[in-house]
């Protein structure tokens, strides 16, 4: 099965979001239909980045990096090119 770890970011405010599926269409429409805690008050997304994992524990691995302060530093300059 293939995993994706994704980035959103929000449209009406100055936030992103991190998270992880294996279906990027269905889970970016999850977010946007306001059924997600955290994503409901900043809609409308848009997905501006993913990567593709054929491991579930490595793309597990991955989000949870993203999510330190180093993988928001390493976002930050990947998205200001």
């Amino acid at each position: 099965m293939v995993y994706y770890i994704y980035v959103l970011k929000s449209c009406s405010v100055q936030k992103s979001y991190v998270g992880m599926t294996n279906n990027l269409d269905r889970r970016l429409a999850e977010h946007n239909s306001g059924k997600h805690f955290y994503t409901k008050r900043h809609k409308p997304w848009v997905m501006i980045y993913h990567e593709q994992y054929d491991n579930l524990t490595e793309a597990r691995k991955r989000e949870k990096q993203l999510k330190t302060a180093n993988g928001r530093k390493f976002l930050k300059t990947l998205f200001l090119q």
